[in-house]
């Protein structure tokens, strides 16, 4: 079983204490289970994760603000307690110390990935408002245009075009709403839609390939 595993195997809230640490390392100082720990003996890591666990875990919640980012923190940590034991020098700090400055050390480190995740989050929104923005100013010359073709438009015509696209009601919808057969609205719709065509392409309404790009959102709406 390796480091990891064995925070997970023992670290887990339900098992009673005397499963997850062996008793022959249970009473050992904290500088000794850290050179068991140096000598890559697992159950010394366990024992202190128990003593020390909650506190880290504590710790953590408080930078990070956030349950499942502490209990990485807390989990990476004691892995970097694990791989760094062989370099702790009792003298310069006490294990409860040293142990923290690595829990610490990794929420912090866990701070700035999310700071840095949600900067590059912000960074792609903007580029999709900037976009949407330069789409809303053009739907918004076209929709001048449009109006102002509808206007041309008998009114029986203009009204059925109207509640379809921009009330997005079905031709059955306008069918009953109207009180007309639906033949008779889809022969409205086809009527007036071509006219409008002609219309937003004549030399007047500067022609070009927009109308076509403007019926297509609309029927996609």
């Amino acid at each position: 079983m390796n480091a990891s595993a064995t925070l997970i195997a023992w670290a887990g809230p339900a098992q009673p204490r005397s499963r997850r640490v062996p008793p022959d390392v249970v009473h050992l100082s904290d500088e000794a289970l850290i050179a068991l720990a140096a000598r890559g003996e697992e159950p010394a890591l366990a024992a202190l994760y128990d003593r020390y666990g909650r506190v880290a875990y504590g710790l953590a919640l408080r930078v990070l603000r956030d349950t499942t980012l502490a209990e990485d923190a807390v989990q990476e940590a004691f892995l970097a307690v694990w791989r760094s034991a062989h370099r702790y020098i009792p003298e310069r700090s006490k294990p409860s110390t040293w142990i923290l400055t690595f829990v610490h050390r990794r929420a912090v480190d866990l701070v700035r990935r999310e700071e840095r995740r949600r900067a590059d989050q912000l960074t792609d929104v903007e580029s999709i408002v900037g976009g949407m923005v330069d789409e809303e100013a053009w739907l918004g010359l076209e929709r001048e245009r449009v109006q102002a073709a509808l206007q041309q438009l008998p009114d029986q015509q203009r009204e059925a075009i109207e509640l379809a696209y921009y009330g997005g009601f079905t031709q059955s919808e306008l069918a009953e709403r109207l009180g007309q057969p639906l033949g008779t609205i889809k022969s409205r719709m086809f009527t007036g839609l071509a006219r409008l065509r002609e219309l937003l392409t004549e030399p007047d309404h500067e022609p070009d390939h927009e109308p076509e790009r403007w019926q297509t959102k609309r029927s996609t709406t």
